[in-house]
């Protein structure tokens, strides 16, 4: 089937939409990458301590819920204070159109001439950009707001629960299905492969090197899990 050009232009994505699809599967990762090292820390730090197993998937599940929720509040709030600012600046906005209409369309020819059309180009464009949807130019160009795609708090805290909790499975499962002489080895490796992964990943939906990035993670969980496995250790040796 051949495709004209703009059969081919309307099927991709637009950049706005591209970007915050970007940021929600960084976001995804991150999480998860969250939930590996701050659970691992947990169930090493408690295999460290003592070797009974229902004491560590104990520790384990309360760790991966607690985190879960502890990173979809934290969302829900941040997503919420943006979301609140982001309603202010919209409703000044109009407020702005109402009262101030040829001020706020001089102010958009002004950001477009800034951009490098022309000055009369520029007022050309911010006056048929005005009269199609005036608060949607004037916030995309002033405030970089798109009013209809103002991001949802309970989508990101629910992404974010998930995306921990997914993350958080990998040392839980690691550390329990093993047998007790091969736990925690195979609960690093694990978590080694997993930090392996969020690490590319996050570098290359950023476009950086994953190589730093990889080595960073890695050595930030290992590093966690060497620390509260020790911390472990000293706890199991003057309670025991």
């Amino acid at each position: 089937m051949v495709m004209n050009d703009g059969m081919i232009h309307a099927s991709e994505p637009h950049l706005a939409n591209l970007s915050g699809r970007l940021n929600w599967l960084r976001a995804g990762v991150l999480g998860a990458n969250d939930g590996i090292v701050s659970t691992a820390g947990i169930v090493v730090g408690v295999a460290g301590a003592t070797s009974t197993l229902s004491t560590i998937l104990t520790a384990g599940i309360a760790g991966m819920v607690a985190g879960s929720l502890s990173m979809a509040g934290g969302e829900y709030v941040s997503v919420s204070t943006q979301r609140d600012t982001e309603r202010a600046a919209l409703q000044r906005e109009r407020w702005e159109l109402e009262n101030l209409p040829q001020e706020e369309e001089a102010e958009l020819a002004g950001i477009y001439q800034g951009r490098g059309l022309s000055p009369q180009l520029a007022r050309q464009v911010a006056s048929e950009l005005t009269q199609h949807d005036a608060l949607q130019a004037h916030a995309e160009a002033e405030l970089q707001i798109d009013p209809g795609a103002l991001t949802s708090p309970w989508h990101a805290a629910g992404a974010s629960f998930i995306s921990f909790a997914i993350g958080a499975a990998i040392p839980l499962v690691a550390i329990l299905l093993p047998p007790q002489q091969w736990r925690v080895l195979v609960c690093v490796v694990s978590v080694v492969v997993g930090l392996v992964i969020t690490g590319y990943l996050s570098a290359r939906l950023g476009n950086a090197e994953p190589r730093a990035a990889i080595v960073r993670n890695v050595g930030v969980g290992l590093l966690t899990m060497a620390i509260t496995w020790g911390v472990g250790k000293v706890f199991g040796v003057t309670t025991g």
